[in-house]
C-alpha cells in the first residue's frame, strides 16, 4: 500500500457530521477531495456530489488537500491503493475477489471522526460502492445522511449487465435526449449495478432522421461511446445486416467500407452484435463470412473487441427453414475462432437450454431479452384483457417487476448475462429489476422496488410508491370489468400526488406511473360505462316487437351515441393528457403521434387510443344500416332477433379478434 500526503488518486468525501438519535450520520457539511485526473473514481466522486445536490439542495465542494485528522470521510478506493491508517478492512470484510465487486463498510461511527468506506476490487468496483452508497443515503430536502452500521461486501453475479439505448426515430424517448440527457441515464443506470450500453448505427432499419434529434446519428452516437467510456462502461453496437438478403460483392465491400467509418470514430467499442434476423433474412453462410470480415475490421480499430451473432428468424414461418439446424452444424464443424458468443433473443427458435445444448461450449451466450413490449413480442402480457390491448397497444409504460423477475431467473444459469432490448423508458422499471438481478439474482423484488422509489423519487414515498408499482402491474391481471384493483391503484397515487411538492411532481418516473395510473382507471370506467350502454341498447332491441323495427334502432343508436356524447370520467382523461404533456417536457416522452411526432402508434403513441370504442357500439351501428334498407317490418325484426340472439358471438369474436391482431 502506497503512503502519500495528497493520496493520490483517492477520492476522499471530507465530512463535518455528528451521529445523530438512531446512529444516523449527517453527511450535509461535505467537502469532496478527487484526483485532478479523468479516472472512474473522479466520475463517481462527481455522481455523488451532482445526485446529492439535486435531491437535497446540499452542494458538495470539491478540493485538492487532505482532510485533518479529526474530520470524517467517504473515501473511495481500490484494494491496490487504500490508504495505510484511513479505512482499515474489518475482520472478514473483503472486496470479493471479482471484477466489479467491492466492500461498503462504517467505520470510527461512535469516535466523532467516521470513516464511510467505499473500497472496490478494481476501479469499476469503486464506482459501483458508490452507486450503492446513492441508494443507501436517505436524502431529504437540507437533508442527507446514512446509517452508522452499514456493512457489506458485494460482487455481480453475472459479467454482463446492460440495456440498448437505441438513439433512432423508433425509439419513444431516446431520439430527443441531449448528451447531458444521456450521461443522466448512464449514471441512472449505474447506480444500479448496469455494466453495459448498447448502440444502434447511423444505419439500420430505421428512418435516416427524426424530428426530435438534437445531433445527427452519427454524431451522438460518438458522444455516447464517449461516455461510456468515462464511466468504464462496456460499449456494444448491434449492427444489423440491412443490405439485400443475398447481397453481392459490391453491396458487401460497400457495408464493410461504412463499419469501418462507425468503428474508427468511436472512442470505445467492447462488442459488436449482429442479429441473424430482425431485421433481415440473410443465409446462415453469408452472415459468417460477413462477420469474419468484420471481426478483423472491428480489431483494427478496437483489437480487444468481441462479435457476437444470433440466429434470429431462422427457422420462422419463411424463408430461413432449415437454417437453424445449419447455422448449429457450421459451428460445431468450423467453431471459427474469430466468434467470441451466441445471442438469445426474440425469434430464436427453442428455448435457451436447447441452444446450449447445441452450441460447442467454446461459445458463452448472451441474453436479449425484450423489455419493452406487451404485444407481438418475446414476452408478452399473459392474458391481457382486450380493453387494454385497444388503448394501450404495444409499448405503453409498462412497470411489470413481478414478471421479469420470474422471466429473469428462469434461464438465468445459462448465461454469462444480458443486455435488454430497450426502445425508450417506459420500461425503466424493468431495467432496474434486470440490473439488480443481474448482481443479486436473489434479491427480493419489493426490495428492488423500494431502492428504486427512495432514490429516484421520493424517500418519503418509498413504500407507497413501492406499492404503486406493483400495484400498476396487478392491474392488467384478469378480466378488466371485474378488477376493482384498478381504482385503488389509481388512489395509491392520488395519495401520494397530493402529498408531492413542486420538486417530485416534475420528477418524470413519478409523472410516469401517474400517467398510467390514471390511464389504467380511465379505461376501466369507460368500459364499466359502454358495456352498460350496450346492454341497455340491447334491451330497447329486444323490445322492437313492440315499439317498431325503426323506432328500436333509432332509440338503440341514440344510446350508444351516449359514448361519446356524455363521456365518463373525464377528469381523469383530462388528467392523463396533462401528465403525457409533462412527460414530453421532462423526458421527451412521445405518447401522441399527433401531439409530439410519435413515430407511430405501434411505437408508444398510445394516447391517440384513449378514446378508442370498447364495446361492438361500431359493429351495431353498421348492422343498423342495412337493417334499416330492408322493406318490410318483419325483415327488420328477424335481423334484429338475431343481433340479440348472437351478440354476445359478437363480443366473443371480436375480443378474439384483438388477441390474434396483437399475437402477429
Amino acid at each position: 500500500m502506497r503512503k502519500t500526503g495528497t493520496w493520490g488518486v483517492i477520492v476522499l468525501l471530507v465530512l463535518s457530521t455528528r451521529t445523530l438519535a438512531g446512529r444516523k450520520i449527517n453527511l450535509s457539511e461535505a467537502v469532496i477531495f478527487a484526483p485532478s485526473a479523468k479516472t472512474i473514481r473522479s466520475k463517481a466522486a462527481l455522481m455523488i456530489r451532482d445526485e446529492i445536490e439535486k435531491r437535497t439542495r446540499i452542494r458538495l465542494d470539491i478540493v485538492s488537500k487532505t482532510p485533518a485528522g479529526n474530520q470524517t470521510g467517504i473515501i473511495i478506493a481500490t484494494v491496490e491503493d487504500m490508504p495505510e491508517g484511513v479505512c482499515s478492512l474489518p475482520k472478514g470484510l473483503l472486496p470479493p475477489r471479482k471484477s466489479g465487486g467491492y466492500a461498503l463498510w462504517v467505520a470510527n461511527a461512535e469516535q466523532g471522526a467516521a470513516r464511510v468506506c467505499l473500497v472496490g476490487r478494481d476501479e469499476r468496483g469503486a464506482l459501483y460502492a458508490a452507486g450503492r452508497l446513492l441508494r443507501l443515503l436517505k436524502m431529504r430536502r437540507d437533508e442527507v445522511t446514512i446509517d452508522s452500521d452499514v456493512r457489506l461486501a458485494t460482487a455481480p453475479k453475472y459479467s454482463l449487465r446492460g440495456h440498448q439505448v437505441g438513439y433512432r426515430p423508433k425509439t419513444n424517448s431516446y431520439d430527443a435526449w441531449t448528451v447531458d440527457m444521456w450521461e443522466q441515464y448512464y449514471r441512472d443506470m449505474v447506480v444500479f449495478g448496469a455494466n453495459a450500453v448498447e448502440l444502434i448505427p447511423p444505419r439500420s432499419d430505421d428512418d435516416p432522421d427524426s424530428p426530435h434529434f438534437p445531433l445527427p446519428k452519427m454524431e451522438m452516437m460518438v458522444e455516447m461511446s464517449r461516455l461510456g467510456d468515462e464511466y468504464g462502461l462496456d460499449v456494444w453496437i448491434w449492427y444489423p445486416v440491412v443490405d439485400d438478403d443475398q447481397p453481392d460483392a459490391e453491396i458487401i465491400e460497400r457495408s464493410l467500407k461504412e463499419r469501418a467509418e462507425v468503428f474508427s470514430r468511436l472512442a470505445r467499442i467492447d462488442a459488436v452484435f449482429v442479429p441473424g434476423g430482425d431485421p433481415g433474412e440473410i443465409h446462415p453462410r453469408q452472415l459468417l463470412v460477413l462477420m469474419a470480415r468484420q471481426k478483423e475490421i472491428l480489431n483494427r480499430y478496437h483489437p480487444k473487441a468481441r462479435i457476437w451473432v444470433s440466429p434470429q428468424g431462422f427457422d420462422w414461418d419463411g424463408e430461413g427453414v432449415g437454417w437453424l439446424k445449419l447455422f448449429y452444424d457450421m459451428l460445431h464443424k468450423e467453431e471459427p475462432a474469430w466468434l467470441d458468443g451466441v445471442v438469445y433473443g426474440p425469434q430464436v427458435t427453442g428455448s435457451i437450454a436447447e441452444m446450449r445444448a447445441k452450441l460447442p461450449t467454446r461459445y458463452p451466450i448472451r441474453r436479449y431479452p425484450d423489455i419493452t413490449h406487451c404485444l407481438d413480442a418475446q414476452y408478452q402480457v399473459p392474458d391481457w384483457d382486450p380493453a387494454f390491448h385497444l388503448t394501450l397497444y404495444r409499448e405503453p409504460i409498462n412497470p411489470r417487476p413481478l414478471a421479469y423477475a420470474e422471466i429473469f431467473r428462469e434461464w438465468d444459469e445459462y448465461t454469462v448475462g444480458f443486455i435488454t432490448y430497450s426502445e425508450g423508458v417506459n420500461d425503466d422499471v424493468n431495467k432496474v429489476v434486470w440490473s439488480c438481478l443481474g448482481w443479486d439474482h436473489e434479491m427480493k423484488v419489493k426490495d428492488i422496488l423500494k431502492e428504486y422509489s427512495r432514490y429516484f423519487v421520493s424517500s418519503r414515498f418509498e413504500d407507497r410508491f413501492a406499492e404503486g408499482l406493483l400495484s400498476l402491474e396487478r392491474n392488467w391481471r384478469g378480466k378488466l370489468l371485474t378488477n376493482v384493483g384498478v381504482y385503488e391503484t389509481l388512489k395509491i397515487f392520488q395519495e401520494m400526488e397530493a402529498d408531492a411538492t413542486p420538486q417530485e411532481k416534475l420528477n418524470w418516473r413519478f409523472q410516469l406511473a401517474l400517467c398510467r395510473a390514471y390511464y389504467d382507471a380511465y379505461t376501466r370506467r369507460r368500459l364499466i360505462y359502454e358495456t352498460e350502454l350496450e346492454e341497455k341498447a340491447m334491451d330497447v332491441l329486444r323490445n322492437a316487437g313492440h315499439l317498431g323495427s325503426l323506432a328500436a334502432l333509432e332509440k338503440a343508436e341514440s344510446i350508444l351515441d351516449q359514448a361519446v356524447t356524455e363521456k365518463v370520467a373525464t377528469d381523469w382523461r383530462a388528467r392523463t393528457f396533462e401528465l403525457a404533456e409533462a412527460l414530453f417536457q421532462s423526458i421527451r416522452m412521445q405518447l401522441s403521434v399527433e401531439r409530439y411526432q410519435a413515430k407511430s402508434v405501434r411505437r408508444g403513441g398510445n394516447l391517440d387510443l384513449i378514446d378508442v370504442p370498447l364495446n361492438n357500439g361500431r359493429e351495431l351501428k353498421k348492422l343498423f344500416v342495412k337493417i334499416r334498407d330492408l322493406r318490410s317490418e318483419k325483415d327488420r325484426l328477424a335481423e334484429i332477433a338475431r343481433i340479440t340472439a348472437e351478440r354476445y358471438e359478437m363480443k366473443t369474436k371480436r375480443d378474439k379478434e384483438v388477441i390474434l391482431e396483437g399475437m402477429q
